[in-house]
């Protein structure tokens, strides 16, 4: 009871807010990466101009709001903004021991106090999502993402994994998981592995033509997930 109580109190914040944001249309892009990058690494870098390809296409941006990866993928986006693009950087960030703080690129953000809160509110709001390089926390990103597009909670949606590491990952799964009979094949080919920027563009503008072309019919699976969360008092 304790847990609950926190999620329908402290995990709610800005709800009216979030459910503006989800309910605008917009097409949301989630990237998934590591808090520990720096700038000036070739990932930060490389995550700064994927957020600037995104943002001339004119989509939002979701991330964990908190520096590294995050802070690469809301940095150009803000700036972007300033020049015309009608864009949103979202942040959902998280409450850690360490006190993992918002960047300051963000034109929204939401602290949780629980993953479990963070992690359905970015199911929530994203249409996409991109893997860049990370560790425990965007691996939890990425197989929660993958387990809940399984089990019909989400739209069955790219999920991109950015980056040569993750070729390793695919080559595991297929040969420890799926050979074995632990996923199917079509659970297997979910994720994408990607290793060039022009090719997570092009899975981005598939997704989002997909959901132009049949609007509300594009994701029949997250009006399901919203109205579970609704429940749990998420939303």
């Amino acid at each position: 009871m304790k847990n609950k109580k926190k999620l329908c109190t402290e995990d709610l914040g800005d709800k009216n807010r979030l459910l503006q944001i989800i309910a605008d249309n917009r097409f949301r892009t989630a990237i998934f990466g590591s808090a520990r990058i720096k700038p000036g690494d070739t990932v930060y870098e490389d995550i700064v101009k994927l957020a600037e390809n995104l943002s001339k296409s004119n989509y939002d941006i979701v991330t964990g709001g908190g520096p590294g990866a995050m802070e690469a993928a809301s940095k150009w986006h803000a700036l972007a903004e300033k020049s015309c693009l009608k864009g949103q950087s979202i942040g959902i960030n998280i409450e850690l021991p360490f006190e993992q703080k918002p960047n300051k690129y963000l034109d929204f953000t939401e602290t949780k106090s629980t993953f479990s809160a963070r992690l359905d509110t970015f199911m929530l709001l994203s249409h996409v999502f991109i893997i860049t390089p990370g560790g425990i926390g965007t691996l939890l990103e990425l197989f929660y993402t993958w387990q809940l597009m399984q089990v019909g909670h989400v739209c069955r949606t790219p999920i991109i994994l950015w980056g040569n590491g993750y070729k390793h990952l695919k080559k595991f799964l297929r040969d420890e998981v799926l050979a074995n009979g632990y996923m199917t094949e079509q659970d297997y080919e979910m994720t994408i592995q990607v290793e060039s920027m022009e090719q997570v563009l092009q899975l981005v503008n598939m997704a989002h033509r997909h959901h132009e072309q049949v609007w509300e019919n594009a994701c029949v699976n997250i009006k399901q997930y919203i109205a579970g969360a609704k429940q749990l008092g998420l939303i």
